[in-house]
């Protein structure tokens, strides 16, 4: 019998814990902040995913006496200079919800001609007190309109490459093969598979 872990995830977005729990080995289960017990602020104020993973992860584990994972990804636009990148979250406003960031996306590229653009996540797994890092990336386009109803964030509009759906118009596993979340869950999954099997 497999010896049971319990992680706690540095957020309280549910579309978030859903996508990673599904992924984990089986004998690991991901508990969101407010299940952990946790109601403090969460800075992120790191110029970089990496370190804002970190800071996160960080925080939650020595607070909490827990070990925990924690995520910080961003959609990158090449026209706009790589944004709105570490502030993909706050693009629109310190408390602006996916719809708003999204309208001032559609709205910052309604005349741009270059649609380029990458999905980038970082993973901070902090476990007994050491950091690990897991990174993922995925090209793609940005649609002209948001389209889909699936996933969260810039999802309607981005379309990954070598497909012509977006991300929020495909099912959750086909998405999940294909994310940059996804890419760095392999990784962690890989580590704790090698580390606790």
């Amino acid at each position: 019998m497999k010896q049971h872990y319990s992680l706690c995830l540095a957020s309280n977005n549910e579309h978030k814990r859903r996508e990673i729990s599904q992924m984990l080995p089986s004998n690991f289960s991901l508990l969101t902040l407010k299940e952990a017990g946790w109601s403090g602020i969460l800075r992120e104020d790191h110029d970089t995913y990496e370190g804002n993973a970190t800071q996160k992860a960080i925080t939650v584990a020595e607070a909490l006496r827990i070990n925990c994972l924690s995520d910080d990804s961003g959609l990158s636009v090449e026209a706009l200079d790589g944004a709105p990148g570490v502030f993909s979250a706050r693009y629109a406003g310190l408390h602006a919800t996916d719809q708003q960031n999204l309208d001032k996306l559609i709205e910052a590229m309604k005349s741009i001609q270059d649609r380029r653009a990458k999905y980038v996540a970082v993973l901070c797994l902090v476990w007994e007190g050491k950091p690990y890092l897991f990174k993922g990336e995925v090209t793609g386009l940005l649609a002209l309109e948001p389209r889909g109803t699936e996933g969260f964030g810039y999802d309607p509009l981005f379309i990954p490459d070598g497909f012509s759906s977006t991300f929020a118009e495909m099912s959750p596993s086909q998405k999940n093969s294909l994310s940059h979340r996804s890419k760095a869950l392999v990784e962690l999954v890989r580590f704790l598979e090698n580390t606790f099997s």
